[in-house]
């Protein structure tokens, strides 16, 4: 599973370059859970969630980032800027970027500023 989710992360990492996102960092694991892109859009911070689901049986993908993974990810972002303080002054957002269905035919949804840090 985890080979798939590069796969997907790598994807979704390239059609967001094309559309003029910069990449700044992957895979950033804290003790809250992993980002899976830490990218740049104009002075923009945008920690993004890459999600696939081969089915829908439990929700499609974008529906996979709850209010419980959101906290995780608001946590991680929290430490990546701890981090990286020369980004703390940024603006941030968080974009989900879903894959729906079988990987030959799975189109993106880029869900920009999908939720917000509270």
């Amino acid at each position: 599973m985890r080979a798939a989710g590069a796969i997907f992360e790598q994807r979704a990492c390239d059609e967001l370059q094309r559309a003029g996102l910069t990449l700044i960092a992957r895979n950033f694991t804290t003790r809250h859970g992993e980002l899976d892109l830490v990218m740049r859009h104009g002075d923009t911070v945008v920690f993004v969630e890459v999600r696939h689901r081969l089915r829908a049986n439990h929700g499609d993908a974008a529906n996979s980032v709850t209010s419980s993974k959101q906290v995780k990810l608001i946590r991680a972002a929290e430490l990546w800027l701890a981090a990286h303080p020369h980004h703390a002054q940024r603006p941030c957002r968080f974009d989900v970027v879903c894959y729906d269905g079988p990987a030959e035919h799975a189109q993106m949804t880029w869900l920009r500023a999908a939720f917000e840090a509270h």
